[in-house]
This record gives C-alpha cells, structure tokens and sequence, in this order.
C-alpha cells in the first residue's frame, strides 16, 4: 500500500492497483508511523521512491515539466538522504525519513488531484514499476560480482610492494644465503617450541598475521612461523621476513611449486585443476547470472586454500600446529593453545552453529545418499581460520586420505558447490573439538554489528568476506584493529605506487643506456 498526505483533508483511503480509488491519505499534521522501527519508514521511503518516479514520466507525458520537477528534485534528495545512511553505516532514523515522505506524500496527492486518467496511470505505473524492479535486480547481481572481483583485486601499492621486494630479492644474492642457512634452521623442525602455519600471496596480510601474533605473545623468540606462498610472490616474501625484525621469531618461506609431491597422481583438487571441464566450471562463469558468484569463484580452488590439507606432508616432523588464515588478527598470547586436550581429535575450532544457517544441511547436499547415509544434517559447523591441529593423530586417522576420498566424490561438484569448508567438515567429522567461542570471532569482513565485548574479548578476530581491511570496501568500524599490528616499516603503502614508478624509470633508463652503448 502506498501512503500520501492531504495538506488540508483528515480523511483516510486505500489504493490498490485493481481499484481507481485515490492513495492513502493522511492528513500532515498526523506523524507518520510515528511507533513504527526505522526500517518500516525505509520500507515506506523506498515505496513512496518508486511512486515518484513513476509520476515522473506521467507527469512528462501530459506536459507537466514543473511537476515532474518536483519530483525528481525530492527523489534526489531522497537518494541523497541513503547515501548519507550508507556512508555512515547507520540506519535512517525516523527524524530524517518522516519529513521527506510527507513532502513526497503531498506531491502525489498534488499528481492525483491534476486528474490523470486513473486506468492509464496504473498501467504506466505497473510498467514501469516492473522495470524498476529489473534493473534493480539486475543491479544486484551487477553489485555481487563487482564486490567480489574487488574483493579478489590486490591494491595497487601492495602490488608495488611486491614488484619492489621482488626486484630486492633477485639482486641482492646476500638475501638468498641468508634464506638457505635459516632454511635449515633446528628450529624449524623442534617441537619444544610453538609453530604456526600460514598459505597466503598477500604479503602485506600475512605481515599483519605475524605482527599481532609476536606482539601479543609472552616470548616470541619461542614461535616458528611457516609460510607457503607461490612462485610470483616467494622472493618478495623471502626478501620482507628476512630484511625486517621480528622480535626474535623464526620465519620460514616455502615456494608451493617445489613441492614436487603435490600432483594430479596424488592430489585429487591437482587433477581438477587440469581438467578441462572443471577448468570451464570455475574459470569461466556461469550464464546464468542468479547462481551465487562466489561458488565459481577460482579462489575456492586455488590450490593454496587446499594445502591445510596436506599439513603433516608439509611438515612432516612436527607434532602440532596452530593454523591462521590470512586475514585474521591475533590478540591474545596463542601459545595456550597448544597444550589444550583435543580428547583424541585432530582438529580444534571454534563452531558456528549458534545461526541455524551453519549447520551441516546448509553446506551439504543431502538429498545425495552418500552424504545422508554418512552425515547428520543438524551437526554444528564449524570455521577455519584459527585451528588446533594434532598431527600426531591426523597421521593415524590418516585424515589426508580421507580429505581425498571427499574431493574425489566431488568431481562433478554435486556433493557441495565450491569452497574449502565443505571438504573440511566431511573430511573431519567426528575429529573435531570444539573450543571456546572466544579463541576465534569470525564475521569482521561483512557483519556491521559485532559487539564490541565481542571483539574485545576475542584472541583472534576474522576479517571472513569480502570486505577485508586492506581493501578501500572494509568496513570503517573494525579496520583500525587490522592497520595497529601492521609493520611500522610500513608507514604508507599509498607512497608505494610513486616508489614503483621510480623504479620502473630506473630500469628502462638501465635498459636504453644498454642498447646506446652508454656507460
């Protein structure tokens, strides 16, 4: 139903697309829902927003500028007011909505009283009405996609950061002795200290991860870092954690291409990535633009988001890890975490279940009877991000063989649609223990309404979605906890773009003295 306000009526009526009856009037002096939450005055504003531009075009098609005007100038002001809402991530209050929806009000009761003919209006507005929705469907899809290309995009200076360590690494042959004598490095294989693993190309993150876990940590000479990154981003890797201090910590870099073991023969997500089919499913897209962006997202089968997997190959003398994703922040001393009791399990992690939409039916397809015959739909899920892993009993469980059983089941992806989390919850099911909720506080990546307790309480804090803090799309509230631990040698990645330029004039200027014979 449609509102409208009489400046000088105290009458009532309803409209209705099968009736010629005018729209509700209410007279101004009467607050409108005035007990009503600010979401019904948006629900009301964004009607009473379609109505206008509706009139809009009626009013241009009988020739009446001046009223057509008028409504455009209030649907400006209303899609200012938004705009406004949005930027400050707070919802419109019922002060700032009720004086734009009278004053629209009287605007359409002002577009009755000019006595359109009823049966075509209602059709002019059905039509158009119709296509606003297309195009606002249409602009959701379009929003969906955007944000989540964005959410995938390096910066342009963390890119140039890259370009620059990179350059660093392959000309000073100093850095590359130092990496091999601290690849074999005791330290690295003793269980007496405390080790943490990390597969990530995003430096910049992964400085972050490690900042926050040495700063909150009671003895940080006593903690191992071990990082898998791939081919293009091994040398910048290599080059940062080796020319920065680290309070004593160890860091070790490891380039995923070297790991000869890891192909289509043994790994099942290997012989995927070759396969042409699979390679169309996630590389190419959908036609159909309603299917959910992010299942064919190539991120889900990047084969960095699968080494979680392979943890005991990896590191084959370690008894336990602490496993952190990039995106998270540490906030507490986590060297707790290695002497809790699993009870016998492999995995510990915090579970989600506390929302309905995080239990087992949710990411699984059940009407599949190898997954109904095996699984409970009502069990709890649960989060990577930060997990407790006993490699001991992961070796025994030989949960690595069970990971590959799933993604082999999955080849035609009708047991789940894409993603890691799926493959981990079947391929951990009954091994996992349940910590508390407070070792890990997911959801700073797309949820505006964490408490703050919360997160103030929370060990470690997840930037889970697609607005991560080191995007220009994260949200405001939470990006001062992700920008305090970064590296001070760090102070303005928005200088990196001209440090880049510098120094690809540097390399051109070298590469022309060259061809000119130059000294």
């Amino acid at each position: 139903m449609i509102i409208a306000t009489d400046a000088t009526t105290t009458t009532t009526s309803t409209w209705s697309p099968s009736s010629a009856t005018p729209i509700l009037l209410l007279p101004a002096a009467t607050p409108i829902n005035s007990h009503l939450p600010p979401a019904t005055s948006l629900g009301q504003l964004a009607e009473q927003i379609s109505l206008a531009k509706a009139y809009v075009i009626i009013a241009k098609e009988h020739n009446n500028l001046q009223l057509a005007w008028e409504f455009s100038s209030k649907i400006r002001s209303c899609q200012l007011l938004l705009s406004k809402a949005a930027m400050r991530e707070e919802p419109i209050t019922l002060e700032e909505a009720e004086p734009i929806i009278k004053s629209l009000s009287a605007l359409i009761f002002k577009a009755q009283d000019a006595h359109y003919d009823v049966a075509t209006t209602i059709m002019t507005m059905k039509s158009h009405i119709q296509a606003l929705e297309e195009r606002a469907k249409a602009a959701t899809i379009q929003s969906t996609v955007f944000g989540q290309l964005t959410a995938e995009a390096l910066p342009k200076s963390l890119h140039c950061l890259n370009v620059k360590l990179t350059t660093d690494w392959l000309r000073k042959s100093s850095l590359q002795d130092l990496a091999e004598e601290k690849g074999n490095s005791p330290r690295l294989v003793d269980n007496n200290l405390y080790h943490f693993c990390i597969f990530s190309d995003n430096l910049l993150a992964v400085s972050v991860v490690i900042n926050s876990t040495i700063s909150n940590a009671d003895h940080p000479k006593q903690l191992v870092f071990h990082i898998v990154t791939n081919g293009i981003n091994y040398g910048a890797m290599q080059a940062w954690f080796l020319s920065n201090d680290f309070k004593g910590s160890t860091i070790e870099v490891q380039n995923i291409e070297e790991f000869s073991w890891l192909n289509a023969s043994y790994a099942p997500v290997m012989k995927q990535l070759l396969d042409a089919d699979s390679r169309e499913y996630y590389f190419k897209g959908s036609e159909d633009l309603e299917v959910e962006p992010k299942f064919r997202n190539p991120k889900y089968i990047y084969l960095l988001n699968h080494l979680r997997f392979y943890i005991p190959e990896i590191y084959p003398q370690l008894e336990k890890v602490v496993f952190l994703d990039d995106d998270v922040v540490v906030q507490k001393d986590l060297t707790s975490l290695f002497s809790l009791d699993l009870h016998g399990n492999v995995n510990g992690a915090v579970e989600t279940c506390l929302e309905a939409f995080h239990r087992y039916y949710k990411y699984l397809n059940f009407s599949n009877t190898i997954i109904s015959s095996k699984f409970d739909p009502q069990a709890c899920g649960w989060a990577f991000g930060m997990n407790v892993f006993d490699l001991i009993g992961w070796r025994k469980a030989n949960v690595t063989a069970r990971y590959h059983f799933w993604q082999g089941q999955n080849a035609d992806q009708t047991l789940w649609k894409m993603g890691i989390l799926p493959a981990g919850l079947l391929t951990f099911y009954g091994l996992t223990e349940p910590l508390d909720r407070r070792w890990h506080v997911l959801g700073l990546g797309y949820d505006l309404n964490i408490d703050n307790r919360l997160i103030e309480t929370a060990a470690v804090i997840h930037f889970n979605g697609n607005m991560k803090p080191w995007l220009k799309l994260a949200i405001g509230r939470y990006k001062p906890l992700w920008e305090r631990p970064r590296n001070p040698n760090i102070q303005n990645p928005d200088e990196f773009p001209r440090m880049c330029y510098a120094l690809f004039m540097r390399i051109v200027t070298s590469k022309n003295r060259i061809k000119t014979g130059d000294s």
